[in-house]
């Protein structure tokens, strides 16, 4: 058990935690949420040890061994990838080292054999002779292949750095696991391996995540960080967001008699813990929602933004055709002979096992990048509107937010004037003074929320978004998802939020260096289909996927 006693945090003047107090028991993964600067991170930080609060305590269970997704991917560089995993398990690589050291002496004294039977009795206790085998095929589960397994961390590709580190804070089942933001980096296949992972793991995890499909398989538990204060709920993500909106509308309809809302209440709660019956995490989670009372559920605090596209004008019938495109990159085939159309009503996911081919081809249906073959052309009834990956190009000067806004105003839109423009920066959160901050100061998720209010301003009827959810809190990215189910528009999407993808698309096109995969189909549908895995076992020339 981990308890939280009065925790404060102060960072000057600003007051990031004040009396906090929260348990945390065995058996549970908790999904650490908030607002970006919330606090999530340094939460974890605080009950690692690695962060000092100003006062309070923070006390664990005598005995518990505790592990943490190490953030810094170049601590390692001069282990071996199989020995950075084994150190995650502190204990036991001491004695290891130890063990190895003795065994290592050229004049092995008796003093030196009675230390050598005591490690080897607590090497045994904690399976050190499996240590190795368990250790590589903990790595081969996250992706990481054998050939690697004794290279040099400074050696192997930095996208499997991640894993590495994440196989590192798995290895040897530790008592408490806190897991800051595990599934940056993963493939599908990974992220789905680790959820089942998660889903069975006897002890205590606190994970920070935006990814809603991730916290749903894996979360019994929600500790919402807000208001300088930790909150702990009973159910996922989807529960916890679900019953906070429904709360809220029960507060704001004054003429329900308190009889009704409680049934309503009730009712949602049955209907949720039904659906957790079914869950991977059913057991658990469904006794929590079992001893869930009415007032543990209350109205979030948080503030979502307004993410609303009005398209100027109908698509026509033409939306955009793609013919012959081919794309290679440092000799490096993206993409090759891809064709397709676009159709009205379509929303399309875009996949690829190499995501700078998905990037790469909206870079060129946007006019910032020339294929090596074919064309993509445009229907002349359509606007579209660009989200980027990267969008440092977009505030090279040094504006506030007003004037930024105000050179992206499209030539249909005469009357642009203070309140205009307020209107559609007040809409991503930016409010008062705030509209006056220079771009130079913005963090990430800000950047983000602007070239969204840029997008709003060309009424588009087609709307290409590359990783939409890089940057934004759950609430932009609720917020931003919804408002595509909704959009009436075409939509084409490359996103590594599952939930994001699976609600919003209905065509499913995979780009490949030998073609293209299109399915009418949802995602899920997708990558369940034995047919399409085939395929694309196929398409890529080997057995790897995305």
């Amino acid at each position: 058990m981990i308890t939280v006693k009065n925790i404060t945090l102060n960072f000057g003047t600003r007051v990031l935690f004040e009396d906090v107090n929260v348990q945390f028991s065995t058996g549970n993964c908790y999904g650490v949420i908030g607002a970006n600067g919330a606090g999530k991170s340094t939460f974890l930080k605080i009950i690692s040890g690695e962060v000092e609060s100003t006062r309070g305590s923070v006390e664990i269970s005598p005995g518990s061994r505790m592990a943490v997704l190490k953030q810094d991917h170049f601590q390692f560089d001069d282990h071996s990838v199989i020995d950075t995993v084994m150190m995650g398990h502190q204990p036991l690589w001491e004695i290891t080292q130890e063990r190895a050291a003795i065994y290592s002496k050229a004049d092995f004294s008796e003093a030196d054999g009675m230390r050598a039977g005591e490690l080897e009795v607590e090497f045994g206790e904690m399976g050190g002779y499996e240590a190795e085998s368990d250790a590589g095929s903990l790595l081969s589960s996250l992706g990481v292949k054998e050939e690697f397994h004794n290279s040099l961390m400074k050696d192997i590709p930095s996208i499997l750095k991640v894993r590495v580190l994440l196989a590192q804070a798995l290895f040897g089942n530790p008592d408490i696991l806190l897991l800051d933001e595990p599934t940056n980096g993963l493939d599908i296949e990974t992220i789905t391996w680790l959820e089942d992972f998660l889903a069975d793991y006897p002890h205590i995890v606190l994970v920070v995540s935006h990814d809603r499909h991730f916290l749903d398989a894996v979360c019994t538990h929600v500790a919402d960080v807000d208001r300088k204060k930790v909150k702990v709920f009973s159910g996922n993500y989807t529960f916890w967001y679900e019953s906070s909106k429904l709360m809220a509308r029960q507060i704001a309809d004054k003429n329900k008699k308190v009889e009704d809302k409680r049934k309503a209440m009730m009712e949602f709660i049955a209907r949720f813990s039904a659906n957790a019956s079914k869950s991977r995490q059913a057991t658990s989670r469904k006794k929590a929602l079992e001893k869930l009372t009415i007032e543990d559920i209350e109205p979030s605090h948080r503030k979502y933004p307004g993410i609303i596209f009005q398209p100027l004008r109908e698509p026509g019938n033409q939306i955009l055709n793609v013919s012959n495109l081919s794309k290679e990159v440092d000799g490096r085939i993206l993409f090759k002979d891809v064709s397709f159309s676009v159709n009205k009503g379509d929303k399309i996911a875009f996949y690829s096992r190499d995501p700078l081919a998905v990037t790469q081809f909206f870079e060129i249906l946007d006019g910032n990048v020339t294929p090596d073959t074919g064309e993509a052309e445009w229907g002349v009834t359509i606007t579209p509107a660009y989200l980027p990956q990267e969008n440092g190009e977009f505030f090279n000067e040094e504006l506030n937010l007003m004037d930024w806004l105000r050179q992206w105003v499209p030539p249909h839109v005469t009357d642009v004037d203070e309140p205009f423009l307020r209107g559609f920066l007040g809409k991503m959160l930016f409010s008062g003074e705030e509209i006056f901050k220079k771009t130079s100061v913005l963090s990430g998720g800000e950047k983000v929320r602007c070239m969204l209010s840029r997008m709003m301003l060309q009424n588009p009827n087609c709307i290409v978004l590359d990783q939409p959810t890089n940057h934004l809190d759950l609430e932009s990215i609720q917020a931003f998802n919804e408002q595509c189910m909704e959009y009436k528009g075409v939509v084409l999407l490359s996103s590594h939020d599952h939930t994001f993808m699976q609600t919003v698309a209905n065509r499913i096109i995979e780009l490949t260096p030998n073609g293209i995969i299109d399915r009418l189909t949802t995602v899920d549908e997708y990558l369940a289909d034995d047919r399409v895995k085939a395929l694309r076992m196929e398409m890529y020339g080997d057995a790897e996927t995305v």
